[in-house]
């Protein structure tokens, strides 16, 4: 029986190997390359290589922590809070959460009036303001300006101009 299994196995083979079966296909095939040539481009030349002398002898190390960092100052940043000076209460507050409620004159005197956590500060030019060491520097019937003392990106004291302006009335009642 393994025989004849063998033997038709073999005979399926040979007859689907029949060249008259394939030859339309062959036919095709030499068709269509008729007109094909391989080509390839040649390969592009190498240039020499030339080494570059590195004269590393006055200049900056690239890998410095120097080289990434912004250069410092020499003489500290500028003016510098001082931090002796005994501090004022509204230096507790941001001074976002600070307002503006009134201004008073008194001997030819402004005073701003300043609500802090529902309390009210009587303060004039001078006076400090807000977290950022800020010195009052005008005060007006509409606004209340004032210079202050911060930290760059470079850790140097910086002078920045910031104002309060006189809050509306919130509604009466």
């Amino acid at each position: 029986m393994k025989k004849l299994l063998v033997l038709a196995c073999c005979a399926l083979l040979v007859a689907c190997s029949a060249e008259s079966d394939h030859e339309d296909l062959r036919q095709w095939m030499n068709e269509a390359s008729k007109n094909l040539k391989g080509k390839v481009p040649p390969l592009p030349q190498v240039k020499p290589y030339e080494p570059v002398a590195y004269d590393a002898g006055n200049l900056v190390d690239p890998f410095k922590p120097a080289k990434i960092t912004p250069e410092r100052k020499k003489n500290g940043g500028g003016a510098q809070p001082d931090f002796d000076r005994p501090r004022e209460p509204l230096e507790a507050y941001p001074l976002e959460s600070l307002k503006f409620v009134g201004v008073m004159t008194r001997k030819n005197v402004s005073y701003a009036i300043i609500q802090a956590d529902g309390s009210l500060y009587q303060v004039r030019t001078g006076n400090y303001l807000g977290q950022n060491f800020g010195v009052i520097t005008k005060v007006s019937e509409s606004e209340v300006v004032l210079k202050e003392l911060v930290q760059d990106a470079a850790s140097d004291w910086i002078e920045r101009m910031s104002s309060l302006l006189l809050q509306g009335q919130e509604g009466t009642k």
